[in-house]
């Protein structure tokens, strides 16, 4: 499986909403009444032992610190390392010792049993979403907090989690750590509210513009970008809505409208690809060689993958 094909599993849509924000509740002890996406989860203390279903979850887990000790991996390929982690966070996650749940997303019961957790965190979309196993899942008794990470901000992910494992101050941490790099890298490119189109280009085959309310568009506003969306004369044409509204490829040159492009999970070599593409040919952004790669891993922001496409950005748009 290819970069461009594993990725297309990245853009799926929602399916719910978490409909009472966990880390809303004032109650710091325990035990504590979870309300998420399939209902509320009551926890008698906090977990110790606490497994990811999905992987789009877990560096947020490993980002507050929490006692993750297996996660399922995903399909190996160019955005993981070997076994299917993903690479933005797979070096840390092996330093803590964390355990390959089960390969390739295929979902194994027997495996979650015989890791005897005492939280499962699963996701209730996308190719990694739980809902599917939920009711063998808890079945087995297994205490399980379903969370929607299409349309939630991973800083809310985070909350969500530090409430639901005990690691609220680890959150708020790495979420101060976050917006610090995210103003020092703003202070050094003084952007000024530069105006650039968000591109998903030949992911898997699909053509796509950034809205201005996705988790990439919040990192890129973090460094002082604003963000223009598909203009309203080609919604009609819109064929799939998540992060990105999609189109054909002969809409996008007349969908681009900003002098900069910033190319969603690209790296140097698909903005050249970008670039050499003559039906693009026309653009200001193509002409003025203002196309930059926002980073492999920017398909699913997370703490980590937020990190890189920050140094990604403000490596290719500081001056040479």
């Amino acid at each position: 499986m290819n970069r461009r094909t594993l990725l297309s599993s990245a853009f799926a849509l929602p399916l719910t909403l978490i409909t009472t924000p966990l880390w809303a509740q004032s109650d710091a002890d325990w035990p504590r009444a979870l309300t998420h996406d399939t209902g509320t989860l009551t926890l008698d203390k906090a977990p110790r032992r606490v497994i990811s279903t999905s992987p789009s979850l877990t560096g947020l887990l490993l980002a507050i610190d929490a006692p993750l000790i297996a996660t399922a991996a995903t399909t190996p390929g160019p955005l993981t390392d070997e076994i299917g982690f993903f690479t933005q966070w797979a070096k840390i996650a092996h330093a803590r010792g964390v355990e390959s749940l089960y390969p390739n997303r295929d979902f194994d019961i027997e495996a979650l049993i015989m890791s005897d957790p005492d939280l499962v965190i699963g996701s209730s979309t996308g190719a990694d979403s739980l809902l599917p196993y939920l009711a063998e899942v808890e079945a087995q008794g297994l205490p399980t907090l379903i969370l929607d990470y299409s349309d939630t901000s991973w800083q809310a992910l985070a909350r969500a989690l530090g409430h639901a494992t005990g690691h609220e101050a680890e959150a708020e941490t790495a979420i101060a750590e976050f917006e610090a790099k995210a103003q020092n890298a703003a202070d050094r490119l003084q952007l000024n509210g530069r105006p650039v189109t968000i591109v998903g280009y030949d992911i898997a085959g699909t053509y796509s513009i950034g809205r201005a309310e996705s988790p990439q568009a919040e990192v890129l506003e973090a460094l002082d970008f604003s963000i223009t969306p598909l203009p309203e004369e080609f919604q009609s044409a819109v064929t799939r809505v998540s992060n990105m509204d999609f189109i054909s490829r002969e809409a996008l040159s007349a969908a681009i409208t900003e002098d900069t492009v910033i190319l969603l999970s690209a790296d140097h070599s698909d903005v050249d690809a970008f670039l050499n593409d003559p039906l693009l040919a026309n653009l200001p952004a193509v002409k003025k060689r203002q196309v930059y790669p926002m980073g492999l891993s920017s398909f699913r922001v997370d703490y980590y993958s937020g990190l890189e496409m920050i140094e990604t950005l403000e490596t290719a748009l500081s001056p040479k």
